[in-house]
């Protein structure tokens, strides 16, 4: 996993964890991309002082300024683009929602390529297609879990056997 999908992973972690002991408490998460599944996870609960927002919002003070009055308040406010993306969500394919890399690198997944075989294929890094594969995971919605191989699991999607 990437630092910065490690660092967004603890920090919603470290957000759920706040509401489930202190359920009143306001929490507004930054990203610096859209993570429908992070969103989901926030949103599966309680709703009331809620926010999520890309970075790139946090340019305009005033508007940040009154995101945080509105979520220490008790509203929900989420970035146009989370909204977006939640809504693609429902309606779509999980396979659709992968960038043509991700879906070349799948390919080259379901065809039994290891990650250097993949990084020599593309002729990028292992940490480039490191990151690939943890992004197709979470567009596939394949969650963590001790008895799954998820990148099995990932493959098996896209040859529609699951």
């Amino acid at each position: 996993m990437g630092s910065q999908d490690a660092a967004l992973d603890e920090g919603v972690r470290a957000a759920l964890v706040i509401r489930q002991q202190w359920p009143g408490t306001a929490v507004l998460l930054l990203s610096q991309y859209v993570e429908e599944r992070y969103a989901a996870d926030l949103l599966s609960a309680h709703t009331a002082g809620i926010g999520y927002l890309l970075k790139q919002r946090v340019a305009d003070v005033e508007e940040f300024a009154d995101t945080l009055r509105q979520v220490a308040e008790g509203g929900t406010v989420l970035d146009p683009q989370v909204v977006s993306q939640l809504l693609v969500r429902r309606h779509s394919d999980p396979l659709d929602r992968l960038t043509p890399r991700e879906r070349e690198v799948l390919e080259l997944m379901a065809g039994g390529r290891s990650n250097a075989g993949i990084a020599a294929r593309l002729v990028v890094s292992e940490s480039a297609v490191a990151k690939h594969i943890n992004s197709i995971l979470a567009k596939l919605d394949l969650p963590k879990a001790a008895a799954d191989h998820r990148r099995v699991l990932a493959v098996l999607r896209f040859l529609g056997v699951t």
